[in-house]
């Protein structure tokens, strides 16, 4: 995709585009348009509106028109916008989050898989993400959108947190899915094995990022 693309503010109705699928926790890097630098500045400007507005307005459509921004704009659109920001900023963590709920709304049944693999290992992990009981397809893609719901309700730093818990769970689950078909399925279990190292480095970026939101420093 080329050239800049702005994303539509919260307060007025949302084009729709047909969303880009996206395999489980898969989400490489969109090229960007041809000025870094102005791409950088809509990413922050963009992200620190819609954080914003998510503060501001207690309208539930609203509200809900930006926890599924990524459906209805089209998650190449939000990654062209974002996803090149570093990791550790605000654009870059409000990719993750969207990144990380539009792989478990496209991949619900894999997503719980992982989830149910991971979870036994790790149960700080699982209180911090507020999964419900039991952690199933639809209670996982209900808890992605409370996280994000969360985040515009103005704890953000507990949304980057339980995205965080999240993460470590999924690729705890990933790892042990990996060993098991490491013999049977050695490309499949060494793909797995990659993403579970990748989600690792997310959930530590976004631990990182609260920790910069709480010191008033994510920007």
């Amino acid at each position: 995709m080329k050239g800049h693309i702005a994303l539509t503010p919260p307060a007025t109705t949302f084009r729709h585009h047909k969303p880009k699928p996206f395999a489980p926790v898969d989400f490489d890097p969109f090229e960007g348009g041809a000025d870094p630098a102005r791409i950088s500045e809509a990413a922050h400007l963009t992200a620190q509106a819609l954080v914003q507005a998510g503060k501001l307005n207690n309208d539930p459509q609203v509200r809900d028109r930006l926890i599924t921004l990524a459906e209805d704009e089209g998650l190449e659109v939000v990654a062209e916008l974002w996803s090149k920001t570093p990791a550790r900023s605000l654009p870059g963590a409000l990719w993750r989050m969207y990144a990380i709920r539009s792989a478990t709304v496209n991949n619900p049944e894999s997503m719980a898989s992982f989830f149910a693999s991971g979870a036994s290992k790790a149960e700080v992990s699982r209180v911090i993400a507020g999964a419900a009981e039991p952690p199933g397809a639809a209670e996982l893609c209900e808890m992605t959108s409370s996280i994000l719901t969360g985040a515009f309700d103005g704890e953000f730093d507990v949304a980057l947190e339980r995205t965080a818990a999240y993460c470590r769970i999924i690729a705890l689950g990933q790892a042990e899915q990996a060993d098991a078909a490491e013999l049977a399925h050695e490309q499949r279990a060494a793909l797995m094995t990659r993403r579970a190292q990748s989600l690792i480095k997310t959930a530590e970026d976004l631990e990182a990022s609260a920790a910069l939101w709480r010191r008033g420093e994510l920007d």
